[in-house]
């Protein structure tokens, strides 16, 4: 079951939570009545290397979006 973290508007009193998924998100403050906001921490995932980026495609991808003429250029017949 994952945690959630609330905070309440009025008194600010803070504490976590485990809940389903399917459970309703909690909106009164047990301490005082109050609204409650969900508080959202940072993301668990961290990407790290290269591939993850359009530009990290390949040491040539920049130079090649600049100049157009080299990449639509015919290829060169063989056998003849």
């Amino acid at each position: 079951m994952p945690t959630y973290s609330y905070k309440c508007k009025n008194c600010d009193h803070a504490f976590d939570i485990q809940q389903g998924f399917a459970d309703d998100a909690l909106s009164v403050c047990p301490k005082c009545q109050g609204q409650l906001i969900k508080v959202f921490g940072q993301v668990g995932v961290t990407f790290k290397g290269s591939g993850f980026y359009r530009t990290d495609s390949g040491a040539g991808s920049p130079k090649s979006s600049g100049s157009g003429s080299s990449s639509s250029s015919k290829p060169a017949k063989t056998g003849e």
